[in-house]
């Protein structure tokens, strides 16, 4: 089921990787800069808002459709979307009061206003994506996945072009999914036909899903408390520099995390479920060693090519301070990834969501101290110190929390190899010659993919090799049999 997904769900994030450039690209030159980091805290405010209400449903979708009868999975939809449509109404009144009254700048109110009303379309959009993800639907997943992210991207750009500044990408965010909803919610809700509200259901998904979404809630304050501090002691424009550059890293690593986790965690659900214990540790052996096999290389290649990747995708403005941060963005990037896509497996796994928010309150509370001590002194970099130390400290924190609920195995050997192929990497694309640019940018990814591939292979890193002749001798099988 892992590689079936891998596979499946390649064309979504290949999707979700060039609108997310593009993304940069285009509103780093469309928006000023201090639109462009009215539009990063805003978007900071809505993930939190969002996380915050709807994504404990969300997470109960995703884990307990496995598990459902023939006849108890009416009552699952019910539950679920009955709850989401009453959260829904509930949260536009909230949130609509909330910033009338907010005492901030009109600009700031407006971008803010446009993110969270599109709030509870996308938690339907959602909950139809997690029961594709679950059943296995790759296709519909990915196609769902694939017109919502391109369809966001075209709307917020029009309504740049239009003059709707900070505005104009959350615009996007929000009316997407509420234009597939059409398509999706009525076949939806006919899973729910002649199933009933069951509020004890609805309390166990509560009871599982908060935990989730106080962990996911304080993973955004992680991410984002820099941004406010960014504003508090320098301006809107630095913190449009540093958003741009957290865009760039975090998109390039987390397209690939969100990858391999939107095909692993159904996958590892399966495992357990259905092969227990010892089916679930092999399964995560290999869901790990991939991660490793992709996720270093990646974190290191953005790192090494910080100032062309910045000279191409960035506005004039923004680039030269969303360059000196990258190297520290793509390592946060990396940690964060492992920690969410793996290691945070084990509660979901373990249906001992609580302690994710143990594990994650200590990094999180951590994370505003350095950034008031550090942000003040040090400005840009020293956002980026903190984020990248608070994101480490919060993955041996759930390693070490989520081995007494699940103990998920960490393949050594696959982690030495990769390790040793991605500084050989590094070492060589190091010694480039630093021509600017695209040029350079395509030399050095260029140079750095063909050395990472030829030493992975050598070294058999996460068993590369063996994969390889695998799949050759399948290869000739069907050859020799046709």
């Amino acid at each position: 089921m892992f590689w079936r997904g891998v596979w499946g769900y390649l064309p979504a994030n290949i999707v979700q990787g060039v609108v997310g450039f593009l993304a940069i690209i285009l509103f780093t030159r469309l928006l000023s800069p201090e639109d462009f980091g009215r539009y990063a805290l805003a978007v900071s405010v809505v993930t939190l808002s969002h996380v915050a209400v709807f994504s404990w449903l969300e997470a109960a979708m995703a884990r307990f459709w496995a598990a459902q009868t023939p006849g108890a999975a009416q009552a699952h939809f019910a539950s679920l979307y009955r709850t989401a449509f009453g959260l829904g109404a509930a949260f536009l009144i909230v949130v609509g009061l909330a910033v009338w009254l907010l005492p901030a700048d009109p600009l700031f109110k407006l971008a803010l206003a446009a993110g969270l009303a599109g709030a509870p379309a996308r938690c339907m959009v959602k909950l139809a994506q997690e029961r594709f993800r679950a059943e296995g639907e790759v296709g519909k997943s990915a196609r769902l996945d694939m017109a919502v992210t391109a369809g966001g991207l075209t709307i917020g750009v029009g309504f740049a072009l239009a003059g709707a500044g900070a505005a104009a990408p959350l615009l996007g965010l929000g009316l997407a999914p509420l234009a597939a909803l059409p398509f999706v919610l009525p076949g939806e809700l006919k899973q729910a036909r002649g199933g009933a509200f069951e509020a004890g259901r609805v309390r166990e998904y509560a009871l599982y899903g908060y935990p989730i979404a106080a962990s996911l809630a304080l993973t955004v304050v992680l991410a984002s408390t820099d941004r406010f501090l960014l504003a508090v002691y320098m301006d809107e424009a630095a913190v449009g520099a540093y958003h741009a550059s957290y865009s760039i890293a975090n998109r390039t690593l987390d397209v690939l995390f969100l990858w391999l986790g939107t095909a692993g965690q159904p996958a590892l659900v399966m495992a357990l479920e259905r092969g227990g214990i010892e089916r679930l540790k092999v399964a995560a052996r290999e869901q790990l060693s991939t991660f490793l096999l992709v996720g270093l290389p990646a974190a290191a290649g953005v790192a090494l090519v910080a100032r062309p990747l910045s000279e191409v995708l960035i506005g004039e403005q923004l680039r030269t301070a969303a360059a000196s941060v990258t190297p520290w963005i793509a390592l946060s990037a990396l940690l964060f990834g492992l920690t969410a896509y793996y290691f945070g497996q084990a509660f979901t796994l373990g249906k001992k969501t609580r302690r994710l928010l143990i594990a994650m309150a200590i990094p999180a509370g951590l994370n505003v101290i350095l950034n008031l001590i550090l942000v003040p002194r040090f400005g840009l970099i020293g956002a980026a110190w903190a984020t990248a130390a608070s994101f480490g400290i919060g993955m041996v924190a759930t390693w070490l929390v989520g081995r007494r609920v699940v103990a998920l195995p960490i393949p050594w050997e696959s982690l030495a190899r990769c390790s040793a192929a991605t500084g050989l990497m590094a070492l060589v694309v190091s010694h480039l010659p630093a021509i600017g640019g695209l040029g350079e940018l395509v030399l050095d990814a260029g140079v750095g993919a063909l050395v990472y591939a030829a030493a992975a292979l050598m070294l058999n890193a996460a068993g590369v090799r063996d994969l390889a002749r695998r799949l050759l001798m399948q290869r000739r099988l069907r050859s020799a049999t046709v």
